[in-house]
């Protein structure tokens, strides 16, 4: 992860990987059979430890805005090359050459973080700590576009856009449009 964050994965080889790791790029290949494949993999990985943050934040204590506001910490990047979005990134920009299988798999993943967010808010709204009628759906759509427009211009290094103003601006969406 920390390699592609760092080049790319048009400035990785397998031979330079497998240099980096102690294997062969033989071995790696065996493995992953491609540079795509290998980076979704690391893309699964990553997904899955963040997956673990998510559900510790979902399942913690507080009230629902306070685990939605844990929800919008671990989704948006630390900064510029933030490992965890540079996959993204990555995975992002080979999505229209992608395979069904590559495609299923990171819809997969997109679908957890949807799922999750549609049931904080559709508990929030139960308990009356987010706006009565609104539809969880929707906004989790709009929330989750917000987040991930926000993200990638933390994680590329956007001026005007660091995490720190983001989460102020994500924050205010969330005061606007779904407390009551």
């Amino acid at each position: 992860m920390d390699t592609i964050a760092a080049h790319g994965l048009d400035g990785l080889t397998m031979a330079g990987l497998g240099r980096q790791v102690g294997m062969s790029s033989g071995h790696l290949l065996y493995y992953f059979r491609s540079r795509d494949e290998l980076l979704l993999r690391t893309l699964e990985w990553s997904e899955s430890r963040l997956g673990a943050a998510r559900a510790a934040v979902l399942s913690g204590p507080g009230t629902a805005r306070e685990r939605l506001d844990g929800y919008v910490d671990v989704y948006v990047p630390d900064g510029p090359r933030d490992p965890h979005w540079t996959l993204w990134l990555e995975v992002w920009n080979r999505s229209r050459g992608a395979d069904d299988d590559a495609r299923a798999r990171q819809a997969a993943i997109e679908r957890a973080w949807h799922r999750d967010l549609v049931a904080l808010l559709a508990e929030g709204v139960s308990r009356g700590e987010f706006r009565a009628g609104l539809d969880a759906e929707r906004a989790a759509h709009r929330t989750r576009a917000l987040l991930d427009g926000f993200s990638v211009h933390v994680a590329v290094g956007i001026p005007g856009t660091d995490r720190e103003q983001v989460l102020s601006h994500v924050g205010e969406f969330i005061s606007e449009t779904l407390l009551p």
